[in-house]
């Protein structure tokens, strides 16, 4: 169809969380080797118009809230400023069993947004 498949964006929203992390000076894998896992608990996916192939997309993810044992994202996908795609996720911090966590005193909250 030419269009980008619509399970697509779920993952380049991951992509975009992990940047964030990595802007804030920390990776995933840090966080993995200290036993503190994030969950997707809420996905919401908002299809305003398709992405095709070959084209250039900017994504900006803002971390928009950190609670105790959660934190939300939220997503906007655009080609040349013309909104595509918007969402969001709430992520639960959970340890290698399965169990609700709290996040790391140390967690930190900047950056808010990356591209």
């Amino acid at each position: 169809m030419g269009v980008v498949h619509h399970t697509v964006y779920p993952v380049w929203f991951e992509m975009g969380r992990t940047e964030l992390l990595r802007a804030s000076g920390s990776t995933y894998a840090d966080l993995e080797s200290r036993g503190i896992l994030l969950a997707v608990t809420r996905l919401d996916v908002r299809y305003r118009k398709p992405a095709k192939y070959d084209e250039l997309l900017t994504l900006e993810t803002t971390l928009r809230d950190v609670g105790h044992v959660k934190i939300e994202h939220s997503y906007r996908l655009s080609r040349g400023g013309e909104e595509l795609v918007l969402g969001e996720t709430t992520l639960a911090c959970i340890d290698r069993d399965g169990r609700v966590q709290a996040l790391p005193d140390n967690w930190s909250g900047a950056p808010t947004v990356a591209d």
